[in-house]
């Protein structure tokens, strides 16, 4: 698939992305935002307790990296509204029923939304039992 067929699949359409605190997930937010200006609503699912926390989380966890220095400088003043108009920070955790998105109102603005699933969250857990 072609970098331009990329964009135009992801044009006017929401996302959701497990992950969102992880190295591929920050790489493919910022490229997204950059690059494609229609997309609708990128849902990041970060591991948190309530909204408040999700919100921090992205903040600082995801936006406050240099990787989105880039972004930043391109977008000027206009930066924070690009992010509150494309960006919900969704408090969850991939590995609970409905993945942990307790909130009933952001779980159903996200069924009735979401078009695309990227799934890039892994676990930082090296010691965990292996298969046999």
């Amino acid at each position: 698939m072609k970098l331009g067929s990329v964009l135009q699949f992801l044009d006017n359409k929401s996302v959701l992305v497990t992950g969102a605190a992880g190295f591929l997930a920050k790489i493919f937010v910022e490229k997204v935002l950059r690059v494609q200006p229609n997309v609708k609503k990128l849902y990041l699912l970060l591991r948190a307790e309530d909204a408040n926390s999700a919100a921090q989380r992205l903040r600082s966890d995801v936006l406050g990296k240099d990787l989105f220095w880039v972004l930043k400088e391109k977008r000027g003043r206009d930066f924070g509204l690009l992010i509150s108009e494309k960006v919900v920070a969704v408090a969850g955790d991939i590995t609970i029923e409905d993945l942990g998105v307790k909130d009933v109102e952001v779980r159903d603005q996200m069924l009735d939304q979401i078009d695309i699933i990227i799934n890039l969250a892994a676990t930082t857990k090296f010691d965990e039992r292996r298969g046999s």
